[in-house]
């Protein structure tokens, strides 16, 4: 009974695989039947069935007669030009295969048998995820891990080849997930001011806190762009800034009342009176302040009575004369 490798891997490829290992002495002169017969034994032992097999057996013979008439083993062309393929070259398998078969089927025409291509297929395939998990070893941080996610490359594969944790590669795919979200979220925003300027799409896409590294990506805009209109809008936050300022200093300064020497005699005088009322009600500081305050007395005023009550007398004789 076949093993399972035995399974996986058809007969003219296990024999092709013993030709590959094979010195030139090994098919040559009297030794060539009793290399035939140990190959045969070999794969016999691997759960094929060629020694016992007439058919298995010439198979095996025309492999060995073929080897012999070119110079060399099928599956050193086969390997040498899948070894030159380069990342780009095999984006897509099943056109590398066919460019394949074209460069070295004039030599080896079985190889174009629709039972024998499959194999061909899966080696180039094979050859497409050692470039890729070459590559992705050379990028830095989580690079390599997004690259083969997005190749659709097994889990198991990113995380025996990269060497890290299922956890590790959740967190990626977490952060992609993120990544995914936010930029559905920015193409809602663009949608909304479709109309606008560049530079009001950059602003709007800025005020709804999108990052620099997601607008140079989304809107395909320069950095300059991106600059201008930050400067823009600071040089607006500044202008609110001084106006919010120049309000509030507005606003304190009614609420506090006019300085002392721009308060008329009779308004002293009214205003001290009513600080002497207050304070016969209370002489806790902050329960006078709050009275006076309530009352629109001056603070310049309120001051002095929670701070020197005796300076009220001296300013209530200079109002009267």
């Amino acid at each position: 009974m076949a093993t399972s490798d035995a399974k996986k891997r058809p007969l003219w490829l296990a024999m092709e695989e013993k030709l590959l290992a094979l010195d030139s002495g090994d098919v040559s002169g009297a030794g060539l039947e009793a290399t035939i017969q140990r190959i045969a034994g070999e794969i016999d032992s691997e759960g094929y069935n060629v020694s016992r097999h007439g058919g298995n057996l010439m198979q095996l013979r025309w492999a060995v007669d073929k080897m012999r008439a070119a110079g060399r083993p099928m599956l050193k062309d086969l390997n040498a030009a899948i070894a030159k393929f380069s990342l780009e070259d095999v984006t897509d398998p099943y056109a590398a295969t066919t460019r394949l078969l074209d460069d070295i089927g004039t030599t080896w025409p079985e190889l174009r048998d629709p039972a024998r291509r499959p194999e061909v297929i899966r080696a180039v395939e094979q050859a497409k995820l050692d470039l890729l998990i070459a590559k992705a070893k050379s990028l830095t941080g989580d690079e390599g891990i997004r690259m083969l996610i997005a190749e659709a490359v097994a889990p198991a594969t990113i995380t025996r080849s990269l060497e890290i944790t299922d956890e590790q590669l959740e967190a990626v795919k977490e952060t992609i997930k993120k990544e995914r979200a936010e930029r559905a979220r920015v193409t809602q925003l663009l949608d909304k001011v479709a109309e606008k300027s560049e530079e009001d799409k950059v602003r709007h896409l800025i005020d709804n806190d999108v990052s620099e590294a997601l607008i140079l990506e989304m809107m395909q805009v320069e950095q300059g762009t991106i600059d201008s209109v930050k400067q823009a809008m600071e040089e607006e936050l500044k202008e609110k800034q001084r106006l919010a300022e120049e309000e509030a200093a507005r606003k304190k300064a009614e609420a506090e009342g006019p300085a002392l020497e721009d308060i008329s005699s009779d308004d002293m005088t009214y205003y001290i009176d009513s600080i002497r009322e207050i304070m016969e009600f209370s002489d806790v500081e902050n329960e006078i302040r709050t009275m006076c305050e309530q009352s629109s007395i001056p603070k310049a005023l309120v001051d002095i009575a929670v701070s020197d009550p005796d300076k009220l007398d001296e300013l209530e004789k200079k109002a009267q004369g």
